[in-house]
């Protein structure tokens, strides 16, 4: 076959500024803009997506599927059907870039935001239960990443705004941001070394029984019954990864627990699905089995010591939060009392 090189131009020009992001790309104009492309022989047999990712690396692939979902993709004279569609070398086409919901999702929007440390290089927040932490669908605004951008102009110049973990919509505590490209990769490498403790309180349903500290190691993944949970899995059956969680109880009686959940991996809903598989599901987790109880409607989960090495300065860091209002309601009307231990 015929060797065709891959050629995509533009009109107008529009390129990126040093230091920005690609995921963040499609959100530095507000005009629409046609490009035109050719797939070359390296795209030739690759989905449509892909193809696009490699011939326009400035914008996401997530960016350029809502493009393609939007009828905004034409090869050879023909608006492309889908995403997944097969490519072949020679084709030539159109893309018209113009903002999505996703692409308008990381701009500034001023929120209150409590800062327990900052300098130069992190920042320690406090985040309130019910406040996303990046956006996603259903949230494309009012999210911890648009709170970021407000507070810290230098925040557009990181990778999501210098978020490096994550803590659930409903779940409150500590979160650590990087300020810095080089606090964030170290923070990053921290995290998946295992290098930063973090530790929550949370308030349980039934009676603790057996020993005061249980350490669960099951693997996590997709629920293969369920696509929007996750679950204990079985690896040699279905995909998933190590999770290990340290729980111990703090008070118990007959109308239900507290526990204090140490993370040693940090798995999507890990504490969540673990006290779900040990038979104690969070307070107001409904997605696990869990229902809404003295007072609390969001899962009972708060992020309360967060311990690390300053990726920077060499010195050791450790924060804590109390939990907050709801919480300490919600365990003073069950009688529980989670400073015991």
């Amino acid at each position: 076959m015929k060797q065709v090189p891959s050629i995509i131009s533009a009109s107008p020009s529009d390129a990126l500024p040093e230091g920005a992001d690609h995921e963040e790309a499609g959100d530095l104009s507000e005009a629409s803009e046609i490009r035109t492309f050719l797939i070359g022989q390296a795209q030739h047999g690759e989905r449509l997506d892909r193809a696009l990712a490699a011939l326009v690396p400035e914008f996401s692939r997530s960016y350029l599927q809502q493009l393609i979902d939007a009828g905004m993709v034409e090869i050879e004279g023909r608006v492309a059907a889908k995403p997944s569609a097969t490519v072949h070398a020679g084709a030539s086409g159109r893309i018209e870039l113009r903002p999505t919901p996703q692409s308008q999702a990381f701009r500034p929007e001023a929120m209150p935001i409590q800062v327990l440390h900052e300098d130069e290089h992190l920042r320690i927040i406090d985040k309130p239960a019910g406040l996303v932490v990046h956006p996603a669908p259903g949230h494309w605004s009012g999210t911890l990443l648009n709170g970021l951008l407000a507070l810290d102009p230098r925040a557009a110049l990181l990778p999501r705004a210098g978020i490096v973990h994550r803590l659930d919509r409903d779940t409150s505590g500590l979160m650590v941001v990087a300020r810095s490209r080089a606090a964030m990769d170290a923070l990053v490498a921290l995290i998946a070394a295992r290098e930063v403790k973090r530790q929550y309180v949370a308030m349980a349903h039934r009676s603790w029984q057996g020993a005061s500290a249980r350490h669960v190691d099951s693997p996590i993944g997709r629920d293969p019954r369920n696509r929007l949970r996750m679950a204990v899995v079985d690896l040699e059956r279905h995909p998933g990864k190590p999770a290990r969680t340290l729980i111990e109880v703090l008070d118990s009686n007959d109308q239900g627990c507290a526990v204090r959940c140490t993370l040693e991996t940090g798995r999507t809903h890990q504490i969540r699905v673990h006290m779900a598989s040990i038979g104690h599901p969070l307070v107001g987790d409904a997605l696990y089995g869990g229902a809404a109880a003295a007072g609390l409607a969001r899962q009972a989960l708060h992020a309360f010591r967060l311990g690390f090495v300053h990726p920077v300065t060499g010195r050791e860091m450790v924060f804590q939060s109390p939990p907050p209002a709801d919480l300490v309601q919600g365990m003073s009307t069950w009688g529980l009392d989670y400073n015991r231990a």
